[in-house]
């Protein structure tokens, strides 16, 4: 599955380079707009970060999420300073599919265990790494978890899926890092997405031809702001 990326910083659609708040390139001011041209694209899903709610920023970014939501059809997952019940209920209440745990579900799993427990199928694992250390609250903190780690505990408290980020290659444009993510899924036992690094149709090609039955997705920034890639190219080449 291809799966654009929009990440918002200050209601606006960015990039970050290795997840520096201090590195970032403004891509749009119209969320929504890119959202549509996405969907319009062929996309089925696609992958919303919270910038500011990310690192504890609050929830000025909720109204643009909630207005994607309104504006396309298509599932969308969402991640960035999901903390409490009261964001799960937010968030699920204005229509978002899957909701994305990166910072609490390294910090407190079996808090995530409780809401898995409680709500149902709709939580992904975020697990972002640089060189294998799980880093957390927007990738400014570390969280002294392994990442192969903490995807088997995923996998035992009943996630579904887990998107997994190598930080140094994300915004890149370096290339995935397909050896990592196959580990990832394998130490899970459950489907991965690959996100981080993405620069060419050759570099998803390289990701289809592992041929692991566990790396579902990849998720694409960058490269489509930068024009490396074309989304309906991708979607018709390699999309199942």
């Amino acid at each position: 599955m291809i799966i654009p990326s929009i990440d918002i910083l200050n209601q606006e659609c960015v990039r970050l380079l290795q997840g520096r708040y201090s590195d970032v390139t403004v891509y749009s001011s119209d969320p929504v707009k890119i959202a549509q041209s996405y969907e319009k694209a062929g996309v089925k899903r696609i992958h919303i970060v919270d910038l500011d709610g990310a690192r504890g920023k609050g929830k000025n970014n909720r109204t643009i999420i909630e207005k994607i939501r309104q504006n396309v059809s298509c599932t969308l997952d969402t991640g960035g300073g999901i903390r409490s019940e009261e964001d799960i209920r937010e968030l699920l209440a204005i229509g978002i599919d899957k909701l994305i745990v990166g910072t609490v579900f390294a910090s407190e799993p079996g808090k995530v265990k409780k809401w898995v427990d409680k709500y149902g199928d709709f939580f992904v694992a975020g697990i972002d790494a640089y060189d294998g250390k799980v880093k957390i609250a927007g990738w400014e903190a570390d969280s002294g978890q392994n990442d192969r780690v903490l995807a088997k505990k995923a996998g035992e408290i009943g996630i579904n899926e887990i998107i997994y980020t190598n930080i140094s290659g994300d915004g890149t444009l370096e290339g995935p890092d397909i050896a990592r993510t196959r580990m990832i899924a394998e130490e899970s036992g459950i489907p991965v997405i690959l996100s981080g690094g993405i620069s060419s149709s050759e570099d998803v090609e390289n990701v289809v031809k592992e041929n692991c039955p566990l790396i579902k997705g990849i998720i694409i920034g960058k490269a489509i702001y930068e024009q490396k890639v074309s989304v309906p190219d991708l979607i018709k080449s390699f999309q199942k």
